[in-house]
């Protein structure tokens, strides 16, 4: 971890059973961040918190979160997002069934179900998910999360996570790589690279590249 911190890379922690012993190791090694929080991990104990316990209390790591509603359940996304706050990064666990048809398909050569955005396996057990990310935008917010922090949960803090300044944000110098939301959440128009590539009501096409 330290030979990857000290090239670059950002190093992320995630499906272990580590002990939190060993994770607070790790994040003195460089770990940054943590994989698919609550997700195949040492499940948080009083007694012995695991890798839970360190990413919800120490303030160095982002904590990966797939917000689609059905790999954590609500109370524990509203612990999490209630405890780290502006460390949270959503994450979908998409998969190439995102945006596909519902019912019986196969990725990767693995027969699977896909229903209300749940990938599941035919011994019945999650793999992966067919949601997007403006959909766990809106799930978090309708926990109670402020929507500019929902947001932000899902742009800013990924791209603090990478060092990258040029994404996450709106102002001089950054990517004009933009996602527009009405007021109910969902996508009306996207922009990569200063060009309107989405518009679903025909309004922003007239905007300047």
């Amino acid at each position: 971890m330290r030979a990857l911190t000290a090239a670059g890379v950002v190093v992320s922690l995630g499906h272990t059973d580590a002990t939190a012993t060993e994770v607070r190791a790790a994040v003195d090694a460089g770990a940054r961040a943590v994989t698919h929080a609550w997700n195949a991990m040492r499940p948080l104990h009083h007694r012995e918190p695991g890798p839970l316990g360190v990413a919800l209390t120490d303030d160095r790591l982002t904590v990966g979160l797939i917000a689609d509603g059905v790999h954590v359940a609500d109370d524990v996304l509203r612990l999490t997002l209630d405890r780290a706050g502006g460390r949270v990064a959503l994450v979908t666990d998409a998969t190439a069934a995102s945006g596909g048809p519902e019912g019986t398909s196969s990725l990767a050569g693995v027969p699977v179900t896909v229903r209300a955005g749940e990938v599941r396996n035919a011994d019945g057990a999650l793999a992966g998910s067919a949601t997007t990310l403006d959909a766990c935008v809106r799930h978090v917010v309708g926990l109670g999360t402020p929507p500019a922090e929902a947001v932000a949960a899902a742009s800013r803090v990924p791209a603090r996570l990478l060092g990258d300044d040029t994404r996450g944000s709106l102002g001089a110098g950054a990517r004009a790589d933009l996602v527009l939301l009405d007021d109910e959440l969902e996508v009306r128009a996207v922009v990569i690279g200063g060009r309107v590539v989405v518009d679903h009501d025909g309004r922003f096409a007239a905007v300047p590249a």
